[in-house]
C-alpha cells in the first residue's frame, strides 16, 4: 500500500495479476475494487487530485467489497449519565 493524503484517501494499492485496487479511507475502511485496469491504477497513483480521480473514475464504476471497517464510533461518556445506549 502506498500512503496518500488526498481528500478521504489515506492509502492505495494494486495487484496487477488479480486487477484488484485497494483503497483505505480516512475513517479506516478498506475497500477492494475488482476488474481495475493497470492504466486506471497508474492514473490514480500519479494524479495530483487522487480523491477527485477516485470519485470520478473508480468509486461507482467498479465492483467494490469492503474488506475491513474503520474503528467503531466512540461512545459519548455523557450517555452513561443519561442511561443512553
Amino acid at each position: 500500500m502506498k500512503k496518500i493524503n488526498s481528500g478521504k484517501l489515506r492509502a492505495i494499492g494494486y495487484d496487477v495479476r488479480s486487477r484488484m485496487l485497494q483503497v483505505q479511507l480516512d475513517n479506516g475502511d478498506t475497500l477492494q475494487y475488482s476488474g481495475v485496469g493497470e492504466d486506471i491504477w497508474r492514473r490514480l497513483g500519479s494524479s495530483g487530485a487522487a480523491w477527485s480521480f477516485y470519485r470520478d473514475n473508480i468509486e461507482e464504476e467498479f465492483t467494490v467489497q469492503k474488506v475491513s471497517a474503520g474503528a467503531p464510533a466512540r461512545r459519548n461518556p455523557l450517555d452513561d449519565l443519561f442511561n443512553q445506549k
